[in-house]
Order: C-alpha cells, then sequence, then structure tokens
C-alpha cells in the first residue's frame, strides 16, 4: 500500500497532529508544508520530510502530488480554507471545531456535497479511550437508558492557551462555550445518542478582563506555554483584544428528551474534565481521562454514596497524544480518504456541536434568555448518513 501523500495547512499548537500523520512507509506521509509565518514554516519544516513549503495555502490545491491536506488553521478562517480544498478536489481533514458560526458551518457541509469531495472534521475525543470507554458502558446497558449528562470542565491552563492569542477574541472563535466546548458538546451527543435543540447559558469575564495585555501586533512572549503564571490574577501579557468568557454554565435539552448541563472554568488550579451520566438503572462517572484512569459505575440502591462503587472499568493504555486519540483518528482518516464508508467522527455530529455551543453563546449574552438550535438541511444529513456518497 502506497503512502498516503498528505499537505498541512497551519502549523501552530496542531502540528503534534501533523506529526501523528508523518508516518513514511506506514500508511501516511507529510509532504507539503504551509504556514503563513515564515519563521514558523522554517522551524517546523525540520521536524518534516515535506518537499514543498508555501506561505500560501493555494498553491496546494493544484498540486497533483497531494492526496488530502489537513486543516490546522485558526477557527475563523476554516470556512474559507476548508471550501477552498474542497472545491479543489482534495479530501479534507477538518480540525474542530467545524467553524464559529451555524451559518459557516452549513456552508461547508453544503461544499462536501457540492463538490463530492470527502471531509473529516477531528473530534479526537471520539477516539480517546474515557469516552470510547464510556460510551460501551452505556451500550452495554450497565446504568439502563442514559437520561441526563453533566459535564464539568476545569481548565488550568486557560488563562494561558486562551486568553494570550486569538483564542481571546471573539470574532476568532465567538467564544469559548464554542471554541473550547466544542469536543465536550460532541461527546455529551454521542453518549446520548441525540443532538442539542433548545439550550440557554449564563458566564462572565470574570478574572481575565482587566489583566494587562500585549499591545496589539506584538508577538507572544517566549515560554508562554512553558511557564505559567499562578495565581490567575498575577498573568500579564494577555492578548491585547480579550472579550470572551473565562467561566459560563450551559443547560441544554436534546432531541431525545435528554436534559445535559456543562460547565466550564479558566482559573481553576487544577485541569479535570468530569462526565457524570444517569441513566433509568445507574449512573457512571470518570476519574480522570487519560490512560489509567477509572469509570465507575453505581447500579444498586438506593443509598448513600460508596467510593467503591459496583464496577470499575480501566481506561486502556495507548501511546500518543490525547491518550491515543491523534494516531488513532489519522487512521481513520486515511482509511476514510482511501476506501469511504463509516466512521466514528461525523460532520452533522460537528455541525451541531458548534450549533449548540454558538446558540449558547448567545443564549449567554442575552441575558440567559432560551434559544432553539437550528436545524440542519435534511437533505445533507441524508447525504452524510450514507458515507458521503451520491444518492442512486
Amino acid at each position: 500500500m502506497e503512502d498516503l501523500r498528505i499537505g498541512v495547512i497551519g502549523l501552530g499548537l496542531r502540528a503534534s497532529l501533523a506529526l501523528a500523520a508523518h508516518r513514511p512507509g506506514r500508511g501516511t506521509v507529510v509532504t507539503a508544508l504551509c504556514d503563513s509565518d515564515p519563521a514558523v514554516l522554517k522551524r517546523q519544516a525540520t521536524r518534516f520530510e515535506a518537499s514543498f513549503l508555501t506561505e500560501d495555502y493555494r498553491e496546494l490545491l493544484d498540486r497533483p502530488d497531494i492526496d488530502a491536506i489537513i486543516v490546522l488553521t485558526p477557527d475563523d478562517t476554516h470556512e474559507q480554507v476548508a471550501i477552498d480544498c474542497l472545491e479543489a478536489g482534495k479530501a479534507v481533514y477538518l480540525e474542530k471545531p467545524l467553524a464559529i458560526t451555524v451559518e459557516s458551518c452549513d456552508a461547508i457541509l453544503r461544499a462536501a456535497r457540492r463538490t463530492g469531495t470527502r471531509l473529516y472534521v477531528g473530534h479526537n475525543m471520539r477516539h480517546m479511550g474515557v469516552v470510547r470507554l464510556m460510551r460501551e458502558v452505556i451500550q452495554r446497558g450497565d446504568i439502563g437508558e442514559p437520561k441526563t449528562i453533566w459535564v464539568r470542565h476545569f481548565v488550568s491552563y486557560g488563562g494561558d492557551y486562551y486568553f494570550k492569542d486569538w483564542h481571546a477574541d471573539r470574532t476568532r472563535t465567538t467564544g469559548l462555550l464554542l471554541q473550547k466546548a466544542a469536543h465536550d458538546l460532541d461527546v455529551i451527543h454521542w453518549l446520548a445518542g441525540g443532538y442539542t435543540t433548545r439550550v440557554n447559558a449564563f458566564g462572565d469575564l470574570m478574572v481575565y478582563g482587566d489583566l494587562p495585555r500585549r499591545a496589539p501586533g506584538t508577538p507572544r512572549p517566549e515560554g508562554w506555554l512553558e511557564e505559567y503564571q499562578w495565581p490567575p490574577t498575577a498573568r500579564r501579557d494577555l492578548n491585547d483584544v480579550v472579550d470572551v468568557e473565562d467561566v459560563s454554565v450551559m443547560n441544554m435539552r436534546l432531541g431525545n428528551g435528554v436534559i445535559a448541563a456543562y460547565q466550564q472554568c479558566h482559573f481553576s488550579p487544577d485541569y479535570w474534565r468530569n462526565y457524570t451520566v444517569i441513566g433509568t438503572e445507574g449512573r457512571l462517572e470518570n476519574f480522570g481521562d487519560g490512560p489509567g484512569a477509572v469509570v465507575k459505575v453505581w447500579n444498586s440502591g438506593p443509598g448513600d454514596y460508596r467510593e467503591d462503587c459496583d464496577i470499575t472499568y480501566r481506561v486502556p493504555e495507548a501511546m500518543g497524544g490525547h491518550g491515543g486519540a491523534d494516531p488513532r483518528i489519522i487512521a481513520e482518516f486515511a482509511r476514510f480518504v482511501r476506501e469511504g464508508g463509516a466512521t466514528d467522527t461525523s460532520p452533522v455530529a460537528a455541525r451541531m456541536s458548534v450549533a449548540a455551543g454558538y446558540m449558547a453563546t448567545m443564549s449567554l449574552r442575552d441575558g440567559g434568555t432560551p434559544y432553539d438550535v437550528p436545524p440542519l438541511d435534511p437533505e445533507l444529513i441524508e447525504y452524510f448518513d450514507r458515507g458521503q456518497q451520491p444518492s442512486h
């Protein structure tokens, strides 16, 4: 089997995913790199054997020696870059979130259908061991039929990762209730077996709104992701624009009746992602989300809380970034490009996670007013449910 030849657009924080795709002789090889920053392009090129480098992604689109493109650019560029790649006939891996508005998501999906070019969205948490384990527990019936899901997300590094660059600017992300939460909203939908139809949310910029910012056009400080500042109020050199919320809470009603809640805080001392799923016959909860973490199940009662629970499952060991998810998702993408067929990720699900986060952000900024999630065109749902195959 010849290696799938891949071009990568964007070599920032997710360049590790491009490295996961560079496996010469083992199925995929990165042959072309693009980044608008020449210094980044030069530095990252030493990590690959790419024969073509460019600062303009459009120079990749006509190259016959590129089979697929991985798009790792900032969120606000996804719509234009993805559509250009799809229209050029290049299979696309588009990093989450799909886009920063519902309209942009739908435009990308329409372009994929119109061109017949394969689109894959990088919701790598569907390949994380803890998520797959929780889904298996639910599907096996250990807790009966899921009825409510609660997610708490403590982001200890939030002030560094999300408030020192473009993530802090709502024109680039809409907000962190979309950008950061897109993963968890997608997982909620996957575990619950349905999509959000109605939301309301509250949030605020409580800590980072008044801290010292860099002047417009100045670079991020050296070591900005290696030398963390604590406590949160000691952080400096924030992005020149900071107008996204650093704490938010969101309530959801799904189309199948499940009620869900999501909470996110960017000034917590610890990083912790905690899921609780309660069904008609029990409850599960994860303790940690990497290899070696555990998922506990309580399905006898009623009674007081018992730390020993009824069943304990351990998240299996795995190699690679994000608990082994990065190499797994690249492998699925490569198989999808070559063969088509069903995948664990879903462009429709990616759109629905953005739509839920987007409408929740609108609710948050409208005093918690409930908002309905715009439905997706049934013809697009049908197309992607067919595995992006034309109807006969």
